[in-house]
This record gives C-alpha cells, structure tokens and sequence, in this order.
C-alpha cells in the first residue's frame, strides 16, 4: 500500500539534504510570509492561520485551483485567515513549513507523496500546528499532528474502463498519466481490468507525458492516439489534462473522461465523464475536522463511497455532446452504477496492480 501512494513523488532531495540548504533558504521564505502578512502576531488573530502549501501551480482547472477555492470557502465560513502557498522548488518545501510553524499557523495542509518527508522532517518540531498530507502514504510511525490521506482512485478508472469498452465505436481507448509511479500505474491497470471485464477484446493504449504540468505533451500524445483509431482517453496528469482535451476537440466522435468537474467547460462536446478526485471536498472535509478540539493525526484511506472518490457522468455533455453518444451514454449508465455499488458492498474486487 506504501507504494501505491506515491502518485505525485518527484526526485525531491532527502530530509538531510534540505536541513543542510534550510539556512539559506529560510530567510528569504520567512520574507514572502512576512510581505503576505504572515507574521506570528497576525497568525495568532481570531480565527488563527490556515495555509495551503502547493507544489503544483494553480490555474490547473483542477487539484490546485479546487483547493484554494474550498480553502478561501472555508475561510469565509470559519474567519480564520488563509494563505495559499505556491512552492514551487522542492528544496524549498521544508524552509516553508517551518516558517509557517514558527509563525503560529495552527493547520497546514500539502499535497503528494513529495512533501511526506519534510513534513516529517518538521511536524515533531511545531506540535501545535496540526499537519494535513492529501494524497499520501500513512507515516509509519504515525505523527500525533499529522493525518495523511489516501485515494483509491484506481477504482473510479476500472468504471471508466467498463464505461469506455461499452462506448467506444473502434474498439480502443487510451490512458494518459503524468508520470509512471505505482499508483498511476495502478490506474492504467484498473482501466484495463474495467475494459475488459466488459469486452476482452478491448485494446488499451497507455502513455505518461513526463509531467503534471505539461499541456503541449498531453495534446501531442492525445493527438497521436486519437489519429490512430482511439476514441476515448482516459486523463491522469493534472495540468497537463488541457492538452489532451484540446487535441478531442480538434477531430469529431473524440471522448475524454478527465478527473475535475472545471474541465467540462474545456470540451463540453467532448468531456463525457470524470474520475472524480474531489481535492477541493477533500479538504474542506479534513480541515473542518482539524478545527474541531480532539483532533489527533491518523491515516485516512478514501474510497468510492466518500463523494470524494467517485466517476460521473457529464451533465454538460448529456447536453451539448453527439446525440449517438449522448444516447449511448445514458444507455449504458445502469451497468456502471451497478458496479460501483458492486465495489462498494466487496461483490466486486478490482485489483490494486501497480506494474506495468
């Protein structure tokens, strides 16, 4: 299970590495916060400092922006004060968590598997700040102010293989992800196991564009599937998900199910469905956790039945989609309703294969 968390790792550099650069970099990060007003007295007002620390860049009309928009929901809600942090080099992740601890912050949430170790690096260290990691390995041991939070995503691409293989005109369908890690790997496969739980005759191209942040890759490896006889596209790679819808909308009979809601509107004729990854619900649910008293760090794992984790149907395009397709869709989304309720009660075992 370890493994299969590690969606978003990156070569970041060793807690050690990072403690030997922290010195230098900690000045000019204690700087950016001082002119964001994230001085220890400020972070200590009413409603103390909520801060979102990203390592992907907003404008992703997905994780990134759900996030900061469920996090300025909640401020307003709460009146506690919020911060979204862009950090962009990884060097910078610890300096940046350790300035928010000394700046009074009382939560702190980040996300992917490349931030577990700085913030193991520094949770013991700021006990008062409670440390939120979304889409993570649980820490062995566990960290009393840290919750890590994990994703079966995979289970939402076996529905959108079982969905595909029921829509497709050719007969292929594609995937493609950001990077080969084990839990994408996990979801190629998952897309697979759907595909050919419906028809085993299913051929299924997989891609990874190199990047999450990428949306010319996406488009040209779109391009290329789509030009050789794909009619469907599985997305996985955030930002990078732009691309790879734009090159749908470039030809006629294309379909993409992405992974956020935002993303109809990029290809209202194209975008039939989305994994859904609901980052933004995900952290409303735990930072409105984290504000109540009692809390204590844990692992929290995530699946089909949380709201968070899910495949829609677009209602975007059950509008403004073709009329076969449209049709087709709604035809065949019993089937998929039932499997996931299948999933749900263990009738149905999709397996967690993260080789490829």
């Amino acid at each position: 299970m370890e493994e299969f968390m590690s969606r978003y790792q990156s070569s970041a550099p060793t807690s050690t590495a990072l403690l030997s650069r922290r010195h230098v970099l900690q000045g000019s990060a204690v700087l950016a916060f001082g002119a964001a007003g994230l001085s220890s007295s400020g972070a200590r007002a009413a409603g103390g400092l909520v801060a979102l620390v990203h390592t992907q860049a907003a404008g992703d009309n997905g994780p990134v922006d759900s996030m900061i928009a469920a996090l300025k929901r909640l401020s307003s809600e709460k009146g506690f004060t919020m911060r979204a942090i862009y950090a962009q080099d990884a060097a910078t992740y610890e300096s940046i968590f350790r300035s928010l601890g000394d700046a009074g912050a009382a939560i702190v949430v980040s996300t992917f598997n490349e931030v577990a170790d700085p913030i193991k690096a520094v949770a013991p260290s700021y006990p008062k700040t409670k440390f939120i990691q979304l889409f993570a390995d649980p820490f062995q041991p566990a960290i009393p102010n840290v919750e890590t939070v994990g994703y079966d995503y995979y289970l939402g691409c076996y529905l959108s293989g079982l969905f595909a293989s029921r829509i497709s005109k050719s007969g292929k369908i594609g995937y493609v992800g950001g990077m080969s890690l084990p839990a994408l790997n996990a979801d190629l496969n998952g897309l697979k196991a759907g595909a050919a739980a419906a028809n085993p005759a299913i051929a299924v191209t997989g891609a990874f564009a190199g990047s999450f942040q990428d949306p010319a890759k996406g488009q040209e490896i779109a391009s290329q599937m789509y030009q050789s006889g794909v009619d469907y596209i599985q997305t996985d790679s955030a930002a990078t998900d732009t691309g790879i819808i734009q090159a749908a909308n470039e030809g006629s009979g294309r379909m993409v199910s992405a992974i956020a809601k935002t993303q109809y509107k990029l290809g209202p004729k194209t975008v039939a469905a989305i994994v859904k990854l609901d980052f933004g619900l995900s952290l409303y649910q735990e930072v409105s956790k984290a504000l109540e008293a009692g809390w204590i760090g844990h692992h929290l794992p995530t699946g089909i039945d949380t709201g968070v984790v899910d495949f829609e149907l677009s209602d975007v395009f059950l509008k403004e989609g073709p009329a076969d397709l449209v049709a087709k869709a709604k035809t065949i989304w019993p089937e998929i309703e039932t499997a996931k309720k299948a999933i749900i009660t263990g009738t149905v075992k999709v397996p967690l294969n993260t080789t490829l």
